[in-house]
Order: C-alpha cells, then structure tokens, then sequence
C-alpha cells in the first residue's frame, strides 16, 4: 500500500509538473507569436522559436498552394510541438516588396494644426494671481483651433486675440485627444505689463533632424525617423496641419556616453525632399515633390524572417554618403504587440562607436539590414548604454506608407 502511494504522488507531481511546464510554455509562445503575418507568393509559411510550433490548416501544414494569388488570406492553428494548440494567425499572401534604401541625412519642418498648450500658468492682476485656462477647463496637450471662430495659425494670432478682447470673455475651439469641444475663456489683466492674458504657454511649430529610412516606389512614398515627433515639453505626438522633409547635412558629432546622449548636429540645405504626410508613432511619411532613385532595390524582410543575430547600420556620420557599420539584433519579448520598439540593437562596430559612442540622436530612421534585406530602423537609444537601442520592424514602416498611399488616394478621388 505505501509503495502505491509513493507511485501515485510521483505520478501527480509529474503531472502537475507537466501540467505547469505547458502552461508557461503557452504564455510564452502567447507572447513570441503575432496574429497577423505576411509571406510571399509561392512560399510555404513556417515560425521558428525556441520551442518547436507546428502550423496547422485544416489539419494539416500550411501549404500555398491552394492559395497562389496576391491578396489570398488563410487562418492556420499554432500548436506547441504539433500538439498543444496556443494561438492562431491570419496569413496573407503578398508579392515580394523591394524599397530604395537611403540612411542619409534630412530635416523636419512641422506646423501644428492649432496650437499645442504646452503649459499653463497665473495671471498676477490686481486682484490676486488666477489662471484663466485653467479655470475654463484647457488643459496641457490640447491644440487651440480658433478663437471667437476665427482660425489661429501662430502665436502671434493667439496673442493678438487675447490683448484685442478688452477683457471679454472668449470662445476657443480646441482638440483633445482628436476631438473637438468649445470653452469660454474670460482674459485677466496683468498687473505688471496692463496686457490681458489668458495663463497660457503654446508652441506652433518645431524643427529637428533625423535619418531617412526608405522610399517605396509601390506607394510613392518616402520615410524616416523610425519614431514620431513629440513635443519636448508634453511627449505628446505632434499633429502637423503641414510640414516638409528637406535635405540636410552633418556638420558634426556629439559623442554619447552613459547618460549623456550624443547626437548629430546638422544644418538644413536647400533641397526640398517631399511634403509631411504623416506624423506616426513608427516614423514620418511623405509624398517627394520628384521620384527619388530606384537603380538599386532592396528586399524587404517580414517579421518572422528575422533573426537574431548580426546585421547592420546603415547611416551617415560623416561626409555625404551613409556607410553600413556592424551590430546585432534581437527580438524584444512580445515584439509584435508592439508598433514601434520592436527589436534591440546592439553596436559592434569598432569604427562607429569610436566615432558617436554607438547610437545617438540624429540616427533615428537609419536603416537595419540582416543578409542583404532590410529589416527595420533605429528609433532609440538606451540612454544608460549608448551602444544598445532600439529598432522598428520595417514591415510595419512599410504597413504605414501604404496606408499614406490610400489616403492619398481616397482623397483625390
């Protein structure tokens, strides 16, 4: 009887050991595995991990070839060793896709649609402080449309307005978070200047440059950058009523360190590159005013081709052409919940951490390449180690250019 009981406690233990080993096995691979892939026409989709996954349709592995057409969709099962189902995922077909790789230098021009309240404050009148805004119910990371009706496009507008309205009370059309609503807002009289104002801080516009990423010449759209413009005083991403990528050149290179990030210095030149389409979380997008060069095409990778392991930068530090410098890359864990972020890049090359200390500001948007394909942009820097940064997947910057594409063209016809 005790060596029954002795086989029966191994026996549950074992279970519950099995039990918990695929339950953590589950959540891993939960978190390793997207819902949505792409593969070219004419391949047979696979999803190589660390834990072996079988992909499974209709009972069967995924096979293309009942779906051979560009725009087939198919549903497939992933299980955990051909077994344990975990997750399933949307494939569909696609053509390969080839882009203009650029890594060079550019400038950014953006003109906010309203202003952006970057901070609010007190009116010091006669009376005592107050804070007009603030009472009315503005708040930091709104964008102020119109006053009293009436479209306001720079600081100066704004300005005018409030000294203008002799004290009475003003209606402002504002934003937040994409929707528009009306406050009423009555100016106070500063005691020090007799000026009336409102308690507001805004800004109109803002200037930075970064790295071009690519051209699609599919959907006629060129980006960069690898990360959206913010402000500097709310991190809030900027909405541009218009903006413009120009050229721009490297005048020179502030070594980062630990804490101390570097950066790029560069000054803007006379070319005009292409309007600002689109301000992103993954990047800037814009329609060139000319085609840019398309002699030489590079793949694009799909996310589950990438690999850990060496690839490359491409980018410019130094005189006018980019160069491509060594690094690694790995897969953040749950990569693909993520738009941008998506990988770690780690510089290896001697030549460029020498010169920039690794990654620095200025670099975002260049270039990531594994076996000749390109497979993402730097976005980022680990500002406790200068040489480790991140990156965004290409597929996705490419996933948003189309998008411009359409908008642009819903929006012609």
């Amino acid at each position: 009887m005790r060596y029954v009981k002795l086989i029966f406690r191994i026996l549950f233990f074992t279970a519950l050991l099995f039990c918990v080993t695929v339950f953590t096995a589950v959540i891993v691979m939960n978190k390793t595995v997207s819902r949505e892939y792409k593969i070219n026409r004419g391949d047979t989709f696979r999803i190589e991990s660390s834990i072996p996954v079988t992909v499974d349709f209709k009972g069967a592995k995924a096979s293309i070839e009942d779906y051979c057409n560009v725009g087939d969709v198919f549903d497939v099962d992933l299980k955990i060793l051909g077994v344990i189902p975990f997750s399933k995922a949307s494939v569909t077909v696609v053509d390969e896709t080839y882009v203009s790789v650029l890594g060079t230098p550019f400038g950014m021009k953006i003109y906010t649609d309203g202003l952006l309240v970057i901070s609010t404050g007190r009116v010091e009148t006669k009376s005592g402080a107050v804070n007009p805004a603030e009472d009315a119910g503005v708040k930091v990371g709104d964008y102020i449309k119109s006053v009293n009706g009436e479209r306001i496009n720079c600081n100066e507008d704004l300005v005018t307005a409030v000294i203008e309205s002799g004290g009475e009370t003003l209606k402002l059309e504002i934003t937040r978070e994409g929707k528009a609503r009306e406050v009423s807002v009555t100016p106070a009289l500063d005691k020090d200047d007799n000026l009336y104002r409102i308690g507001v801080w805004v800004r109109d516009s803002s200037a930075g440059v970064g790295t071009l990423t690519f051209y699609s010449p599919v959907s006629d759209v060129v980006c960069g950058l690898g990360h959206g413009i913010c402000d500097r005083d709310t991190g809030k991403l900027l909405v541009p009523e218009r903006g413009e990528l120009v050229g721009a050149e490297i005048i020179s290179v502030i070594k980062g360190n630990a804490g101390e990030p570097g950066e790029l210095k560069g000054r803007f030149t006379g070319e005009r590159i292409s309007d600002m389409a689109l301000n992103s979380d993954n990047g800037v997008y814009g329609n060139p005013y000319e085609p840019l060069d398309t002699s030489k095409l590079t793949k694009v990778a799909y996310k589950q081709d990438i690999k850990n392991g060496d690839a490359q930068i491409l980018c410019t530090v130094s005189g006018g052409k980019p160069k491509l410098y060594s690094c690694r890359v790995q897969k953040r864990a749950g990569a693909y919940d993520y738009e941008t972020q998506n990988m770690i890049v780690t510089v290896t090359d001697k030549e460029l951490i020498a010169a920039t200390g690794g990654i620095i500001q200025g670099m975002s948007g260049s270039p990531v390449l594994q076996n000749g394909e390109l497979i993402g942009a730097v976005t980022h820097v680990f500002v406790d180690d200068p040489k480790r940064g991140y990156a965004v997947f290409a597929e996705n910057m490419l996933d948003t250019a189309a998008g411009v594409a359409k908008r642009r063209l819903k929006k012609a016809s």
